[in-house]
């Protein structure tokens, strides 16, 4: 039959034909697709029992049709990325049902009473104890038993040779790691923010410095990412009383470096915290970076004496674990600058009354978040810094 794109009234028999549902006269389905390159659909029964979630990879950016093409074929990255997180992290990614190669589909477990952490945030709603630190746990889990440390190095190899992901991979290297910093059509920001964007594309230093952590986006494969670990990209909740935290969206995923995925969380808990001091709300968000951090290194030490190779020693683990830091530090800069003036920006600041001093804030911070990273050896400096 061929991949096509499903509509609302395929996913019934879509889901029948496959085996994840029997009586389609007993089905309602929504369209909910709020991102830039899939679609996504909700499958319930009539009394709201039972509930499924489908997403397909679309063969481009919605935003811009067939004329920015895309392959789907990413949806195997994501496909894959669950598989390993499953194996070290199940209790932090949704259930996955099925995958379909042929529609580039995914099958998936219902999130719909959970809320999206953006989502969340943007209404004033706290962090609370848990969901910085369940980050941080994800990514220690994730890449420490996808690196060099927790798989035998023929296990390694065989990771690195299906998990490239060249066409996502040259999104964030163009749309991340590069281009907020020369003239592109991508780009755009508000017209108080003229000065900035235009001493950013000057800044020589900062473009050298964004210039190495492109290099090392592009050739250090320590381990599995998500690749695109964001607010948005987080759902939030309670069930049976207990809170509840599912990272989803992996089609980003490849083996690159750890301080990534953590950049990117950290440079979204900040934009956050942006948003809350222009509305004076802040609750807990000057927590977030240390508790993700305390739980990323406390997890990552704890599963240190399992790991395959012991010839890397406890001082060396001492020392990645110090690169991880910094690198996500610069990290966090790209994505604060390039979700200012460069393309996609954040909801946290444009729905604000009037974005333009957080967001002057946020840029500004990530400049020197990326230029001084290596200064910055520890929490406290980094709050110093967001404060000042």
């Amino acid at each position: 039959m061929g991949y096509r794109i499903l509509e609302t009234d395929d996913i019934p028999a879509y889901l029948r034909e496959r085996g994840h549902w029997e009586n389609v006269d007993d089905i309602t389905v929504r369209e909910v697709s709020d991102g830039n390159i899939n679609r996504v659909f909700l499958a319930s029964n009539a009394d709201g029992t039972r509930g499924l979630a489908l997403k397909q990879a679309l063969p481009w950016v919605r935003v811009a049709g067939p004329s920015w093409p895309l392959s789907p074929d990413r949806a195997d990255a994501e496909a894959r990325a669950y598989e390993q997180v499953a194996k070290v992290a199940p209790d932090k990614i949704p259930a996955i049902h099925g995958y379909d190669p042929e529609h580039h589909a995914l099958v998936m477990e219902d999130l719909s009473d959970l809320e999206v952490l953006r989502t969340a945030l943007n209404e004033g709603a706290a962090y609370g104890p848990h969901t910085s630190a369940r980050i941080g746990e994800f990514v220690a889990q994730l890449s420490f038993a996808t690196s060099d440390f927790g798989m035998t190095s023929a296990d390694r190899k065989a990771l690195l040779a299906v998990s490239v992901n060249p066409e996502l991979c040259e999104i964030t290297e163009d749309v991340v790691l590069s281009e907020p910093y020369i003239e592109h059509e991508h780009n755009h920001w508000l017209p108080e923010l003229d000065d900035l964007a235009a001493g950013f594309r000057a800044d020589t230093r900062l473009r050298t410095e964004v210039a190495d952590l492109r290099h090392t986006f592009m050739t250090a494969a320590q381990a599995l990412l998500h690749g695109d670990l964001h607010t948005g990209s987080i759902m939030v909740g309670t069930r049976d009383g207990a809170p509840v935290v599912r990272v989803f969206d992996p089609e980003f995923s490849f083996v690159g470096p750890v301080g990534y995925d953590l950049g990117l969380y950290w440079a979204n808990a900040l934009a956050s915290e942006e948003r809350a001091r222009a509305l004076g709300t802040l609750s807990d968000h000057a927590d977030q970076l240390r508790l993700s951090w305390e739980a990323f290194e406390s997890e990552f030490r704890r599963l240190w004496p399992t790991r395959v190779d012991t010839f890397f020693d406890d001082t060396y683990l001492d020392r990645f674990l110090r690169r991880v830091w910094t690198e996500s530090l610069g990290y966090a800069g790209t994505e604060l600058v390039r979700r200012v003036i460069g393309f996609a920006h954040l909801t946290d600041l444009t729905t604000l009354p009037d974005p333009a001093p957080a967001s002057r804030r946020a840029l500004l911070l990530g400049r020197e978040l990326i230029v001084r990273r290596a200064e910055l050896t520890d929490v406290e400096a980094v709050r110093a810094l967001v404060e000042s």
